[in-house]
């Protein structure tokens, strides 16, 4: 028997440039899928009320360390410099498995809880076997489409990131291929999390490199960041060990050189901004319409609870004032009008859904309200004081909504959040990650008093 909802009379921002906007639409879907988009539609289902509601394709975040959900804020004014330092040297050391469960539980709920049903799972927190299981494990059972991406341990500072000559386990990589990912169809699909050149020695990239590829997943890396990698040349390095290709999606992007650039777009990779934490952590200025300009589709990302706010209406905004400021900075020195390419709030939000889903390897089955694609969507209160009235709904996604105002949520057509409030445990997961908090500051003290 087919299992039919109907989403009701919302403002509908399709992304789908073959049915644009619906000031009063209807969707359909069907097992899943959205089967139908069109002004009116009669058909026999579970009504979903959208009247008041702006109703959009699920955002995507392409990169996040879903695993420092357990401490949240507690490098609130930190570089870069002092990330290596205050986290994966002192507190990434002490993750448990249960620390790791706790985390992605909490965190994946407050992604959906957001209005992020895709999340990249940049995961380089695996010292031991079951640390990925356990993530995993907790992927699972919140329901989110998420990319886990397997990364490294980091158990210390030295042996992983200055130099390291340490791979991730193959072994270890593909058991968690085999067991949970045998299928790229799936709700949960894999990629390879990788430190890359100037971190790890060259062999170390190169056989991370052809694990990816002996596997069939995407890659992901860090790259062109702060002080330090914004001088490695990453991109360079990887050209000349002939590693560049369509599989790999490059985080922050801030130094990338004219070549480099050139480099990502000819070989068709991809490119992943997180624009809050590189204003605010020194990585280098969000180089979103940099991107553009080079014939690429550039995605949203959070990366750290740590230091930023875990929702996409921030980096959005982010994103946006810090581009045009810098655009506005640079004419107003030249003395020249500001140029028609100047980004606008209308493509953030396909920055933050389209986009992310390329980026993330599923746009065949999320980031547009397309019929065919897997049913993720949104629906924002645009009847929140501070959302109305509304003149221009994009607009009013990408600069006045909040999380707040995040009615409902469908991923794969499971309604996930509903009438404001996640339809989960939410007791259960923040005691967990409220008890893994107690026992990292715990472990931290003793291990400061040995």
């Amino acid at each position: 028997m087919t299992d039919r909802t109907l989403l009701r009379a919302g403002h509908i921002i399709s992304m789908d440039p073959g049915i644009g906007d619906l000031p009063k639409g209807d969707i359909l879907i069907e097992d899943g899928r959205i089967a139908a988009v069109r002004p009116e539609i009669d058909a026999d289902a579970e009504i979903l009320d959208m009247t008041g509601r702006i109703v959009i394709p699920g955002f995507v975040d392409t990169h996040r360390h879903t695993w420092e959900a357990s401490i949240r804020n507690v490098a609130p004014d930190a570089t870069l410099d002092d990330y290596f330092v205050d986290i994966l040297d002192t507190f990434a050391p002490l993750y448990t498995p249960e620390d790791v469960y706790a985390a992605n539980l909490a965190g994946s709920l407050e992604c959906l809880n957001a209005g992020i049903t895709t999340l990249v799972d940049w995961s380089h927190i695996n010292n031991t076997p079951a640390h990925p299981d356990a993530a995993i494990q907790a992927l699972t059972e919140t329901g989110i489409r998420a990319q886990y991406a397997y990364g490294s341990a980091n158990t210390s500072l030295a042996d992983y990131w200055f130099d390291s000559k340490i791979a991730v386990p193959g072994d270890d990589v593909r058991r968690i291929r085999s067991t949970y990912f045998a299928s790229d169809d799936s709700l949960l699909t894999m990629a390879l999390a990788t430190r890359g050149p100037g971190f790890c020695t060259n062999d170390v990239v190169t056989a991370e490199w052809a694990l990816a590829r002996d596997l069939g997943i995407p890659i992901t890396v860090h790259v062109a960041m702060g002080r330090l990698a914004g001088r490695f040349g990453m991109v360079k390095q990887l050209h000349d060990l002939g590693l560049l290709g369509a599989d790999t999606t490059y985080v922050h992007c801030c130094y990338f050189s004219e070549e480099e650039w050139q480099m990502v777009a000819d070989s068709g990779g991809t490119v992943s901004i997180a624009p809050q934490v590189e204003v605010q952590m020194g990585h280098g200025w969000p180089p979103v319409m940099k991107a553009i300009e080079f014939g690429l589709r550039p995605s949203l990302s959070i990366d750290v609870v740590t230091t930023v706010p875990g929702d996409m209406f921030t980096q959005i905004r982010a994103a946006f004032g810090a581009e045009r400021a810098r655009v506005n900075a640079d004419c107003w020195k030249a003395n020249l009008p500001v140029p028609d390419t100047m980004l606008t709030a209308r493509q953030m939000l396909e920055i933050a859904t389209r986009n992310g889903a390329h980026v993330a390897g599923v746009e065949d089955r999320t980031g547009s309200l397309t019929p065919g694609k897997r049913a993720d969507i949104v629906a924002i209160d645009a009847t929140a004081l501070n959302v109305a009235p509304v003149h221009d709904a994009a607009a009013a996604v990408t600069l006045s909504a909040d999380v707040s105002n995040v009615d409902t949520v469908l991923v794969d057509g499971v309604v996930r959040k509903r009438d404001g409030r996640l339809l989960a445990d939410v007791d259960r997961a923040r005691r967990l990650v409220q008890e893994s908090r107690d026992r990292l500051l715990a472990a931290k003290e003793a291990k400061s008093a040995a």
